[in-house]
């Protein structure tokens, strides 16, 4: 473990000193000062040594026992990624920081990021700062984090609107299937919120092979 001086006034908490290093909040698993265990709100003294741990079994704030995410504006394939697997992922590529982070807040919601600042707000309780810029190694981090693969139920959800699919009867849809759709396929579902249908088609082996490379 690395020690890096800080110089500071007053007796600022904990939290003021960690983030002005760059570390969010949420980033952050227990805390010790000089040896004993310490709140991000405690104060710091003159000579306090503090050892931050990276968060893991038992360290920080636990997240809900069914992960549920809300992405922001450059994390659309991730999310659709998450919603293929299963997870409760709100995106829309215009939300606005405060509200990312109201929405995290209010509705105990893990936000992904890779704004630092962002998760460095005082609401945000739980949060990942992502560190690649890949769709899929971006996966691979917050599956990792979450123990997501241990959870995961594919193709439950709507990978445009978050929904939860329903099956549907063949006989519904077939009006708005393609000629080579009806002639093949026989199972279906359908989003009851924006009326997508899905079927085993060559995207959804794309999507299974994608999960098997995954597990």
């Amino acid at each position: 473990m690395e020690a890096v001086p800080v110089a500071f006034k007053g007796a600022p908490a904990v939290k003021h000193l960690v983030e002005a290093l760059g570390i969010p909040h949420t980033e952050v698993g227990e805390l010790r000062i000089n040896g004993l265990q310490a709140s991000l709100g405690d104060p710091l003294q003159p000579g306090d040594r503090v050892d931050v741990l990276a968060p893991g079994a038992g360290n920080g704030a636990s997240p809900p026992d069914e992960p549920r995410f809300v992405a922001d504006n450059h994390l659309g394939r991730l999310a659709a990624y998450l919603r293929m697997l299963g997870f409760d992922t709100l995106y829309r590529n215009d939300y606005q920081d405060p509200e990312l982070a109201y929405i995290a807040s209010q509705q105990e919601r893990i936000l992904l990021t890779r704004d630092r600042r962002l998760l460095m707000r005082k609401v945000v309780q739980y949060g990942y700062c992502l560190r690649s810029l890949e769709p899929r190694e971006q996966l691979d981090e917050v599956a990792r984090r979450y123990n997501l693969l241990e959870r995961a139920q594919p193709f439950r959800r709507c990978l445009k609107c978050n929904h939860l699919l329903e099956k549907v009867e063949k006989s519904e849809v077939i009006e708005r299937l393609l000629p080579l759709t009806r002639r093949y396929y026989d199972e279906f579902a359908i989003c009851p919120a924006c009326q997508q249908i899905y079927w085993k088609g060559s995207h959804f082996e794309h999507m299974q092979n994608l999960i098997d490379e995954m597990l």
